[in-house]
């Protein structure tokens, strides 16, 4: 058997999500299968919506001493459990790093803390590729040896531009995507290739300060609090599932400087905690709403 740590020193886990029509017997069934197999749960987590009678779980256990290999769990555990209570389930494992590519404009903020977080080892990721409609931060990706992409578009060229980037994220193999203040709206085409793989993050003056200056309008208006909001991508735009949402305070002695400095400060660390939670496999998705467990 191969050792079951990996290079960080990490044990070797499997991540289960599972949901499912809500009924007597699941999380009994689903821990009795681990244990049998002599999977040691080291996470756990479950939730039921009454409302919609629908069961929510996520289980992590160790792999070194479980009986079943790895690439025969998911086919065990839908003959097994998932056939008899209708559950729909993904299976993950912890020393598979996923691909993250980001997606930025002008903006760096959100860029440098995601790749502050990476480079100090805070994340089990790789960021190989860095995709731009505008050459600004190309510098940033040179100091922090990552790959930059240049790819402009119009009214005119964005279809054929996306495929493009399609083209070139699919080059890279790379499982989710991260607009880091990314200024360009995603057609259709392009969300369809990722479902609930593409992060983005965005203030919370939407609708009512819509427009290139929203810090200017909110101040005008005297705004108290400033939000950002974090969220997969879907064809309806800033629609989709929220990951993640925070709120800072904010009061008549700060200016358009400062309300800027506290919007952009609370963005980064919105979207970090969401990208975190992607990694850990930490959120799972029904019906463009999240169950997002501790």
């Amino acid at each position: 058997m191969q050792s079951i740590r990996n290079l960080t020193g990490k044990r070797n886990t499997a991540i289960l999500l599972i949901h499912c029509p809500d009924k007597q017997g699941i999380l009994a069934a689903v821990t009795e299968f681990l244990n049998k197999n002599q999977g040691n749960i080291i996470y756990l987590d479950q939730h039921v919506d009454r409302e919609e009678g629908l069961f929510y779980m996520r289980v992590e256990w160790e792999l070194e001493k479980f009986a079943i290999p790895r690439e025969k769990i998911a086919d065990y555990f839908e003959t097994l459990i998932a056939h008899k209570f209708v559950i729909t389930f993904s299976l993950h494992f912890s020393d598979r790093r996923p691909r993250m590519a980001l997606f930025v404009s002008k903006m760096s903020h959100c860029l440098f803390d995601i790749l502050s977080r990476y480079t100090a080892g805070d994340w089990e990721t790789e960021i190989p590729l860095i995709i731009s409609n505008h050459d600004t931060l190309r510098p940033v990706a040179v100091r922090f040896g990552i790959d930059f992409h240049l790819i402009e578009k119009n009214s005119t060229n964005k279809g054929d531009q996306e495929l493009k980037e399609i083209e070139i994220l699919e080059q890279y193999n790379i499982d989710f995507v991260v607009l880091a203040r990314y200024m360009q709206v995603l057609s259709d085409q392009f969300v369809t290739h990722y479902p609930n793989r593409i992060i983005n993050i965005h203030h919370s003056f939407l609708p009512a300060f819509a427009g290139a200056k929203p810090y200017h309008a909110a101040h005008e208006r005297g705004v108290k609090i400033i939000g950002a909001t974090s969220h997969y991508v879907t064809a309806d735009l800033d629609a989709g599932p929220i990951i993640t949402q925070d709120v800072v305070r904010i009061s008549h002695i700060d200016n358009v400087e400062s309300l800027i400095r506290k919007g952009r400060d609370l963005e980064k660390i919105v979207l970090s905690e969401a990208v975190y939670k992607h990694l850990q496999r930490k959120i799972l998705v029904y019906n463009n709403r999240t169950v997002v467990f501790n």
